[in-house]
């Protein structure tokens, strides 16, 4: 990897059975980052300066099954609950008793259920992308009822070792058909998937890889390439398979709010939040799952990878998060 575009600390935090890669920089008060598919700490470069700046100590981990991270075999050990472990276990390994996290994408899902399975730490919770719902609903989405005779991803995901071939076969022209599929300027292609044929591949439903990104340079993707050279999609696939073990992995769970002072920020161009209906109806229901939710925004002309897609003004959101909370 070129780590002259991203030079900062790294140090192996060891935690809830895994080691995690984290980046650690700064001092006070303890922001977790958290990184989605397929990304990794790196997705947060235009961010981590200004929080440091704000006055917070960062720890960014690449997350379990990422590049040089702990990748366990089993798919047992990529439960939500497992994961929002790893995430509580990184606050106690830096000497904290409390934190806050921030999760996009995947880091959503984590970042929320730290809060409800981790409430004596985690003093406060930040989603962006993927808004709160029960983990039984995801199970529901992996044979979405729209896409019957459709292509949907979370299915196609659920194939062992089919994904990580498919993928894998020409990394940067995958990597780069999934930040260009996802983002502002091809809102609409993701969620178009379901009209493609149930047997399609992952690469069948993608823009193509000709798209030049205003916010990705080639240097950036070739960071991203060469960190998933490393070890692969395997393990970061691994927690879409472990998807119908989660909510009965979490039952306690199925009527808790998340109690702790809460935000939320999407792309307003994100195909992922018409996954509850083309009138964004899952962002709309999510409040009723929370006890303090302090704002909810949605940021123009941004899609999925809205910390790229629009530093500044997610940044400023961010910022706002924190001194709302203290």
């Amino acid at each position: 990897m070129d780590s002259a575009i991203f030079d900062w600390n790294f140090e192996r935090i060891k935690t809830n059975g895994v080691e995690l890669n984290t980046l650690v920089e700064g001092e006070g008060p303890l922001v977790i980052l958290l990184h989605g598919f397929p990304q990794c700490s790196f997705l947060w470069r235009h961010q981590i300066q200004p929080i440091i700046d704000a006055g917070y100590r960062v720890a960014v981990p690449d997350q379990r099954g990422y590049g040089t991270s702990d990748a366990p075999a089993e798919i047992t050990e990529y439960t939500i609950r497992k994961l929002a472990g790893d995430v509580a276990g990184i606050a106690g390994a830096l000497g904290y008793s409390e934190f806050i996290v921030i999760g996009q994408d995947w880091g959503a899902p984590v970042a929320w259920h730290t809060a409800l399975l981790h409430e004596d730490t985690c003093r406060a919770v930040m989603g962006m992308s993927v808004p709160y719902t029960r983990m039984d609903d995801w199970n529901g989405w992996i044979e979405n009822p729209s896409t019957e005779n459709g292509f949907w991803y979370m299915r196609y995901f659920q194939q062992v070792g089919i994904p990580e071939r498919e993928i894998e076969k020409n990394l940067k022209e995958g990597l780069h058909r999934f930040y260009s599929t996802l983002c502002a300027e091809s809102s609409g292609a993701w969620i178009n998937q379901v009209n493609h044929p149930k047997e399609a591949s992952i690469l069948d439903i993608m823009a193509p890889a000709n798209q030049k990104l205003s916010w990705l340079s080639e240097g950036e993707l070739n960071y991203y390439v060469n960190f998933f050279k490393e070890e692969g999609l395997r393990g970061p696939i691994n927690w879409y398979r472990a998807i119908p073990l989660n909510g009965s992995d979490t039952m306690e769970l199925s009527a808790k709010k998340i109690s702790q002072p809460a935000a939320f920020i999407s792309g307003a161009k994100d195909d992922v939040l018409k996954y509850g209906g083309l009138n964004n109806e899952w962002f709309d229901a999510m409040d009723a799952w929370f006890l303090d939710l302090k704002f909810k925004t949605l940021i123009e002309d941004a899609g999925h990878w809205l910390q790229c897609e629009k530093p500044k003004e997610t940044t400023r959101e961010i910022l706002k998060f924190l001194e709302t909370v203290g």
